[in-house]
């Protein structure tokens, strides 16, 4: 299935889950309040939160579905964040998403109170994931209150009404988008990985040693390796990311062997390049080894026969001719 057809697939999902979540206060005595939430919280949008923690549980392995008290929890904080965005106090927009903003509809009181429940309902969900691991429910609760709160999404609202007055250097518009915007987006990859199953990583010794550096990480790696990363991307994103910035140090959270790349790419530039000094950080990464191969050679065991189509058989040839020439240089 490509991308684009998981992503309404997870979309779809996404907003059945929060609607049925929903119904069973329709008849509550509060029932106006859950009116102004779900007039917001199923008024559209991109649902983008969502498809990252289903797709990252997805790419650790383990049934997407699992992500789904993640993907609600972290759309009701997201749907908070623009009810009280819109209110006169803040940015006194009329309208959101083609339609009338919620306190348009229901009264800035009524909107206020809509985005603070969804705040705290967005907990209560999120505390309804089966995870692989229960004692990773701590974990993940913390991250999310910190993408969320004051270091996180609401730091940076602080911050952009803060600099409405004057004109920002790059990199304090990026450090606000990076609070305002990605914190929760971070959130989200992250949570999508804890409810994969994605094991601890000792990311943080690297880190403490190297405290300037940036974190690029794979998006396979485990759940604490994601929560550390300053980016998080495929192996080629990770390549560009390293030679486009400005930084000179980075903590490398994949397997090895894309030192030599990153080196080359990197060549005169003075860049260092770390990795963590623990056991491997991707899950399904660098399972053969040297020993297995050569058991593999001499014992005929361990063989794998899969059966494709001849122009499959040619595209892999391809990439494993490739591979050979870069070791061969």
């Amino acid at each position: 299935m490509s991308l684009d057809a998981r992503s309404r697939e997870y979309r779809e999902y996404v907003e059945a889950y929060l609607k049925d979540f929903y119904a069973q206060f329709h008849d509550a005595p509060q029932k106006d309040l859950y009116k102004a939430m779900e007039y917001s919280l199923l008024g559209g949008g991109k649902r983008l939160r969502p498809i990252f923690a289903f797709e990252f549980c997805r790419l650790c392995g383990r049934d997407w579905k699992d992500a789904a008290p993640f993907a609600a929890a972290v759309e009701m904080i997201h749907t908070y964040s623009l009810i009280h965005d819109d209110l006169p106090c803040m940015d006194n927009d009329d309208y959101r998403r083609g339609r009338l903003t919620n306190h348009k509809i229901f009264g800035e009181g009524m909107a206020v109170l809509a985005g603070d429940a969804l705040l705290t309902d967005a907990f209560m969900v999120a505390s309804k994931a089966k995870l692989v691991r229960p004692e990773d429910m701590a974990t993940a609760i913390g991250l999310l209150a910190e993408c969320a709160g004051s270091p996180g999404m609401v730091g940076g609202q602080v911050l952009d009404i803060m600099s409405q007055e004057r004109e920002l250097s790059e990199q304090e518009v990026l450090d606000i988008q990076s609070r305002k915007t990605g914190a929760l987006i971070n959130a989200a990859c992250a949570l999508g990985a804890i409810a994969g199953g994605a094991s601890a990583e000792q990311v943080e010794a690297a880190v403490l040693a190297h405290p300037d550096a940036f974190v690029l990480a794979h998006p396979e790696c485990k759940a604490e390796a994601l929560a550390e990363a300053d980016y998080i991307g495929s192996t080629a994103g990770i390549i560009k990311y390293a030679e486009e910035s400005d930084a000179s140090e980075f903590i490398i959270v994949t397997v090895r062997g894309v030192l030599y790349e990153l080196e080359r790419r990197c060549q005169g530039t003075g860049k260092k390049f770390y990795f963590p000094a623990v056991q491997p950080t991707c899950v399904n990464m660098d399972l053969i080894t040297l020993e297995k191969l050569v058991h593999c050679l001499e014992t005929g065991e361990g063989e794998v026969q899969i059966g494709v189509s001849d122009e499959a058989a040619d595209q892999a040839k391809l990439t494993l001719d490739r591979m050979l020439e870069y070791a061969a240089r």
